[in-house]
């Protein structure tokens, strides 16, 4: 009879050896580097979201970007971001995290300065995929660095806490990009995260330990390659139909069908290999499937509604970055209220109930901004934007809960991953699809008042925004009189629709969450009412950490 072979490190009753002590004394300190370098990350998306608008003011103000390079330069971080999360994690496990790291805050400053520098769209967007790069080796590694300082009754503290820094990049990004964009060029949003990785690079190497994966799992560089070049043609072919208004033109249908063609072949790339970069297997479980969708299509809403609400805010009301920046912050702060307490809404009606609630209050807030015209009372919408946050801060810790609980303890690094790639991959597609969404109807809605503007290339740029459209108008003096009126009414006829239809994404959200979430909690299930406690990688062994 054989013998069966030992489950030494995934034994749930085998102890998890001791943090050192040295390293559990400053494991705060560190807890807040790692929160500093994440908040990095997080910060540059929210400040770019207020500057769209400057970025695409022509030059000297700005680069005069069109709106389907402002997505670009949005996506082209996000979409690199995400194709690389899995491999910049097994990366960590091989070569250590703190090492990686460094690595991914050096890369991410370089971006950061070429960003600032530079003088064409094109170059700004090769810059944020560049940023992207090093944003991925940062984000994991945090994460399983905190695990291996905290023992693992205060994993869900310090989980939780790391979190938050994610809401506070949200709340202080847009303020600070208006400050920024108050006293210097368009650059400084870039600029200002140099110092800040210069900080954040002595901290780490004076205060944060190092430490690897016995067993590091084996990179899947096609899988990477193929999910990295399917995302980037489906995004492109989204971007071009709305900047023709022809989603059937050979340069938008064929990188769409190519894209989706790309992705089916990783799908099955990775079910055939013995190391997917994503394992297929975990979508079989309903629920895992239904929180990723949810999270997915959160962002997608978010960020597209994002998007729209900087040009809305800035070009259509008047406010200054400074003030929109200000005016976004209800929706940042209403998540940093609730999401530590949606845990206890979870306890007591299931995670179901919660997250469906929460998707319908953000189809609520997002069919609002079809009613949104130049008069609207601020007041409103900033209480809309607070009931969104709100709203969201009952659907993301649920299903991410959700994500954990369906995998098995050695999966939880995983787990994390897969949520977080889902989240980068559903704000990429938010930005394209209801940017062009956006983009094709106020084409088609200012293109009848263009005719002051001369035919040909002027006349094409003019109509692709509403800042290019006010441009022009500028530049004709008295003959342009009658443009801005109609670019504002374009503009607004444009958003609605785009409400319309992101209101349609969350409500799909609503419609998955109530099907397959659970609907209660086990009574008796680990951490009732708060979820399970976090694991370390491959079970409870811990990994012993090294000085770095």
């Amino acid at each position: 009879m054989p013998v069966p072979e030992p489950v030494a490190p995934s034994d749930a009753h085998a102890p998890a050896p001791a943090v050192p002590e040295a390293i559990h004394r400053r494991r705060w300190l560190i807890l807040g580097v790692l929160m500093f370098s994440l908040l990095i990350v997080v910060l540059d998306n929210s400040i770019l979201n207020v500057a769209v608008r400057t970025i695409a003011t022509p030059a000297p103000v700005g680069l005069g970007a069109a709106q389907s390079e402002l997505e670009w330069a949005i996506n082209a971080y996000t979409l690199v971001f995400a194709g690389l999360l899995f491999t910049a994690g097994l990366l960590g496990d091989r070569l250590g995290r703190k090492k990686v790291l460094l690595v991914g805050l050096v890369v991410f400053g370089t971006g950061s300065a070429l960003a600032a520098l530079s003088d064409a769209p094109g170059e700004l967007i090769a810059h944020r995929a560049l940023m992207g790069v090093g944003g991925a080796l940062v984000m994991p590694a945090t994460l399983a660095i905190l695990m291996n300082v905290f023992e693992r009754d205060e994993q869900p503290k310090a989980i939780g806490i790391w979190a938050g820094s994610v809401g506070l990049g949200i709340a202080i990004g847009p303020v600070t990009g208006g400050l920024l964009l108050e006293h210097f060029w368009w650059g400084s949003i870039f600029l200002v995260n140099v110092p800040v990785v210069l900080v954040a690079l002595v901290a780490m190497v004076l205060l944060v330990p190092d430490s690897k994966d016995p067993r590091p799992g084996r990179l899947d560089p096609l899988g990477v390659a193929l999910s990295i070049v399917g995302l980037v043609l489906l995004v492109y072919g989204i971007i071009r139909g709305g900047e023709l208004a022809d989603f059937t033109a050979p340069s938008s249908l064929l990188p769409l069908l190519g894209g989706l063609a790309v992705l089916a072949g990783f799908v099955l790339h990775e079910k055939r290999t013995d190391h997917p970069a994503i394992d297929m297997a975990h979508f079989r479980k309903p629920a895992f499937s239904g929180a990723v969708a949810a999270i997915s299509l959160v962002f997608f809403a978010l960020m597209g509604v994002t998007f729209v609400a900087a040009f809305y805010l800035q070009s259509l009301r008047g406010y200054s970055a400074l003030q929109a920046g200000l005016l976004l912050l209800p929706l940042a702060v209403a998540q940093l209220l609730f999401a530590p307490r949606a845990r206890l809404a979870v306890a007591r009606f299931g995670a179901r109930a919660v997250c469906t609630a929460g998707m319908l209050v953000i189809a609520g807030c997002l069919a609002s901004f079809a009613f949104y015209d130049a008069t609207t009372p601020v007041w409103v919408l900033e209480l809309v934007l607070f009931a969104q946050g709100a709203g969201m801060a009952h659907v993301m810790p649920p299903v991410t809960v959700t994500v954990m609980q369906s995998l098995p303890r050695t999966r939880a690094g995983s787990g994390s991953a897969i949520s977080n790639t889902f989240r980068q991959v559903g704000g990429a597609l938010g930005v394209a699809v209801l940017g062009s969404v956006l983009s094709t109807a106020y084409r088609d809605g200012v293109e009848g008042h263009l005719d002051a503007v001369p035919p040909g290339a002027a006349r094409e740029a003019a109509g692709e925004s509403i800042e290019s459209t006010l441009a022009a108008a500028d530049r004709l003096g008295a003959a342009g009189r009658e443009l801005a009126p109609a670019a504002y009414d374009a503009f607004l006829a444009a958003m609605h629709l785009t409400a319309v239809v992101s209101m349609g994404a969350a409500l799909v959200g609503a419609a998955v969450v109530s099907t397959v979430l659970p609907a209660r909690r086990p009574p008796h299930g680990p951490g009732h009412g708060a979820g399970p406690a976090p694991q370390a990688p491959h079970g409870d062994a811990r990994e012993e950490p090294v000085r770095g």
